[in-house]
């Protein structure tokens, strides 16, 4: 019943259309062309916006893509004049974004032996810092800058080191157990001795790890082999 009033209903408008004046037909194609043309430029317009936001957001720099993978960095000078600054603090606002009052600076610092189990130290900045033998069990490093510093035979089991680079660091004898090293770089790092088991780290970071020359030896406190601890067999 349905289908067969609306093929009436069709049926009368084109009727009714067919037998229009032909000046009432003219206005109404016109005022057709008229919307049609409308809507092609909207349909223009919008998607020309569309590109545009995505194009900014393909090739603008992310906050996420700005730690582990980035390649250079501006520090600020080290503010010397702070006596409290080599201090391990504990952020409070969460490390999902590394948010901090302020520059979580520990460049320089003489922390050998510290311990930093359970911090939460995202976003630290480590240059030429001294944290061997550190014990960082359970402690979240999100975004950090750990980048020349020694961090020989520091413990980093079960923690969250995510989006993080230790270029150019020491890092024999480190112990990355289960710990969570997405997006982060060893690039230039030494990682002789070192034990990754069960250290959940994603395929291309683990391909590039696995190219690192330094990925070898036995590590001394777990006795675990280094490159079979990072599951590179080759």
């Amino acid at each position: 019943m349905v289908a067969k009033t609306t093929l009436i209903s069709l049926l009368l408008a084109s009727s009714t259309s067919a037998f229009a004046p032909p000046q009432m037909q003219t206005t109404t194609s016109r005022t057709t062309q008229l919307s049609a043309s409308k809507n092609n430029n909207n349909n223009i317009e919008i998607a020309a916006a569309t590109f545009a936001i995505a194009s900014s957001l393909l090739l603008s720099p992310l906050s996420a893509s700005a730690d582990g993978q980035t390649k250079e960095f501006k520090l600020p000078p080290i503010d010397q004049s702070d006596k409290s600054r080599c201090v391990l603090n504990s952020s409070k606002m969460g490390q999902a974004n590394a948010a901090r009052d302020k520059l979580y600076d520990l460049r320089e610092c003489p922390l050998s032996g510290v311990q930093g189990n359970e911090f939460d130290l995202s976003g630290v900045i480590m240059t030429d810092t001294d944290v061997s033998k550190a014990n960082f069990r359970d402690a979240q490093f999100s975004k950090g800058y750990l980048r020349n510093s020694n961090f020989d035979g520091a413990d980093f089991t079960n923690a969250i080191v995510d989006r993080a680079t230790f270029k150019g660091s020491s890092l024999k004898g480190t112990i990355f157990a289960n710990a969570v090293l997405t997006a982060t770089s060893f690039e230039g790092a030494d990682v002789e001795n070192a034990d990754f088991t069960d250290a959940y780290i994603g395929s291309f970071d683990i391909r590039n790890l696995c190219k690192n020359p330094t990925l070898k030896g036995e590590n001394p406190t777990t006795g675990a082999d280094t490159r079979l601890s990072a599951n590179c067999v080759n």
